[in-house]
């Protein structure tokens, strides 16, 4: 299977997953480590795929998305963003509304702690 099969098969078979480098419990740079936060904070049931393990992953997911960098999150098979695009998101209560859209879990109460403290 190609990268882009692999990837693919990720996306389509999880309602949210992270490509990141490090894993959701050992994210291995700051980036990817704030994403996992803002999820595993919220109680976000998510796929972790840590891209520093396999290159061809690690620039494979860089041409499905055409994003270039990482970590990337997609939910429900759809491509939201980088760290920055998630941070934004967390913060204006649009990925609050993205998660209720598309019908995944999460502890609004944590949500909104999160833009509490950043507010």
């Amino acid at each position: 299977m190609s990268a882009q099969e692999q990837i693919k098969a990720v996306v389509d078979s999880n309602d949210v997953v992270l490509f990141m480098k490090g894993t959701k419990m050992m994210p291995s740079c700051g980036f990817s480590s704030r994403v996992a936060g803002v999820l595993n904070f919220m109680g976000v049931e998510f796929q972790d795929v840590n891209v520093l393990a396999d290159a061809e992953i690690r620039q494979g997911i860089k041409d499905f998305s055409d994003w270039p960098t990482i970590p990337q999150l997609y939910v429900k098979g759809e491509f939201v963003g980088g760290c920055d695009i998630v941070t934004e998101m967390t913060l204006s209560g649009e990925l609050d509304a993205l998660f209720e859209a598309k019908g995944v879990t999460f502890d609004k109460d944590a949500a909104n702690k999160i833009r509490e403290a950043n507010g």
